[in-house]
């Protein structure tokens, strides 16, 4: 662990904290939203623990996680397009709570804030089985493809949890209009997939025998 790591990965989570703050309350016009203060504390305070443990434990994938540039121009507009469906569907669920649009009962938000934590949780697994995944497409030095855990289910199950963790973020919100915004993730994430696999099959030695090995990508027995 070195000061220079800690000091980034802690601007990075305050930053995060205030940007996802300021595009949920301030569309909303007001901070009694329960929503939001519900989302705010799923997302980040996992985020915070899962971080030290990280800087603690593994140093060296905290860093890889805090890489954020993607090199792929294709990647890169994924990224974009991924970026753009969250301040959308932050500021349309803020929106709906000032204009008093149709919100979903508050037993429905806690069991979107029930599949949220599940699939966090299914996210530190996918983690801890593959040290190397970073938040760029890219090849690391001594990488071995990772076939065993959920790794043997799907080829991609960070995807996989990623589709739970942020189809139920507009739940917790309680916006139905946010869910259909996010509802395009699984077309963003489908072409980011297209583009991995077809760069791993390059530069990943083993990687197109693991494909013939198990042969769903992100849902089993669907795609």
């Amino acid at each position: 662990m070195t000061f220079k790591l800690f000091l980034q990965a802690i601007i990075k989570f305050t930053l995060g904290v205030v940007l996802v703050g300021v595009l949920i309350f301030l569309p909303a016009g007001t901070l009694s939203y329960t929503g939001g203060h519900l989302l705010m504390g799923i997302l980040f305070v996992p985020m915070f623990i899962g971080g030290i443990f990280m800087m603690l434990r593994n140093p060296q994938l905290l860093r890889s996680r805090l890489s954020a540039k993607e090199k792929q121009k294709d990647q890169s507009l994924v990224v974009k397009l991924s970026g753009l469906m969250f301040i959308l569907g932050f500021v349309v669920a803020g929106l709906g709570v000032r204009f008093d649009w149709y919100r979903l009962p508050a037993g429905v938000s806690i069991g979107g804030a029930v599949v949220f934590l599940v699939a966090y949780a299914l996210y530190a697994e996918v983690l801890r089985e593959n040290t190397y995944l970073s938040r760029t497409i890219e090849v690391q030095d001594n990488q071995k493809v990772i076939d065993t855990g959920l790794y043997s289910v799907v080829r991609h199950p960070m995807y996989s949890v990623t589709l739970l963790l942020f189809l139920s973020i507009p739940v917790v919100l309680g916006s139905v209009f946010s869910f259909v915004i996010f509802l395009s993730y699984p077309f963003i994430i489908a072409k980011r997939i297209k583009g991995e696999e077809a760069f791993l099959e390059k530069e990943l030695s083993g990687y197109s025998q693991y494909k013939q090995k198990v042969k769903y990508r992100l849902i089993p027995f669907v795609w």
